[in-house]
């Protein structure tokens, strides 16, 4: 099982694959970093929003007494886990993040806090503007696509054991696909299962020949585990 996503979270995916029985084959394709950024003080915003678990990794701890709202249930166990008193999770997408949002925080009240990676979020921040939200974006993290495909994806192509590949976001999808077409590698996809984590990821798949491209029922890793053949 080729698994696409960026480290530590690749570590707990081979995990859960090797603890059912399958082989994971460990091929991240994005970079994750940590950007300098100046964040208004905690008393300046009601709650911070993270639509990425890596978000959690690169906010402070002065800012660990505000309510958090987690795009999913992982994230929002990560948030507890760096010491965050207040986590809710909205157990879905950024569309249920802007929901969630919506019930628990005041449009009246100081701004949100949305801390994402560079180049993301645009699409949330905005529809949280739209209903009514200030909201303070601030860039914590970098996610740098790698410019070549990794060895270990390469060798697991090049063999024959392969039977599926794991991806976690549209952008992972889309950095696989580039990178094996430019490799010459698309011809050993036949026989591969793509698993996507959804919509968005499936259709930045779908030029490549795969066996099967199938996306899970929610936008979680237990969902998207759940497609294993």
């Amino acid at each position: 099982m080729l698994v696409t996503r960026p480290l530590p979270e690749a570590a707990d995916t081979a995990a859960r694959l090797d603890a059912r029985g399958y082989h994971p084959v460990l091929a991240p394709l994005l970079e994750i970093t940590p950007k300098t950024v100046r964040l208004p003080p905690p008393g300046a915003v009601q709650a911070v929003l993270v639509a990425s678990g890596h978000a959690v990794d690169y906010l402070p701890a002065s800012h660990r007494s505000l309510r958090l709202l987690a795009v999913g249930d992982a994230t929002a166990a990560r948030a507890r886990a760096a010491g965050h008193a207040e986590v809710w999770s909205a157990a879905g997408d950024a569309a249920a993040l802007a929901l969630l949002a919506g019930r628990l925080c005041d449009r009246r009240g100081a701004p949100l806090l949305l801390a994402l990676g560079r180049g993301r979020g645009a699409r949330l921040a905005a529809a949280l503007a739209a209903d009514g939200f200030r909201v303070i974006c601030a860039e914590v993290y970098d996610a740098a696509r790698v410019t070549t495909l990794p060895d270990a994806a390469r060798r697991a192509l090049h063999g024959t054991s392969l039977r599926a590949a794991l991806f976690f976001s549209a952008e992972t999808a889309q950095a696989f696909s580039a990178l094996a077409a430019s490799a010459g590698l698309a011809p050993r996809l036949g026989g591969v299962a793509a698993l996507a984590i959804g919509a968005p990821a499936a259709a930045s798949l779908a030029a490549l020949p795969w066996r099967e491209v199938r996306v899970a029922g929610q936008p979680n890793q237990e969902a998207l585990l759940a497609l294993l053949p």
